[in-house]
């Protein structure tokens, strides 16, 4: 079962209360995503370990209800 686009934005304002977020349903599948986060929690890390952050804030969905999620992280200029 897709993962709605209201729920996946949801999960990630409650891992990062102070980012920025925009998501968008690259295929309108609920199935395919691209996710621009800007967060002061990415500070001072490399990109692998701020996706990993994503990715562990998604408790687990990625790969299941979660098919695709493209990354773009960073921290406030």
């Amino acid at each position: 079962m897709p993962m709605p686009l209201e729920v996946l934005e949801a999960e990630l304002r409650e891992a990062f209360p102070d980012a920025e977020i925009r998501v968008d349903d690259l295929a309108g599948d609920g199935d395919h995503y691209r996710a621009r986060i800007v967060s002061t929690a990415f500070a001072g890390l490399p990109r692998v370990k701020q996706h990993q952050l994503v990715y562990a804030a998604l408790k687990g969905k990625m790969g299941g209800e979660l098919h695709a999620l493209a990354l773009e992280t960073a921290t406030p200029s």
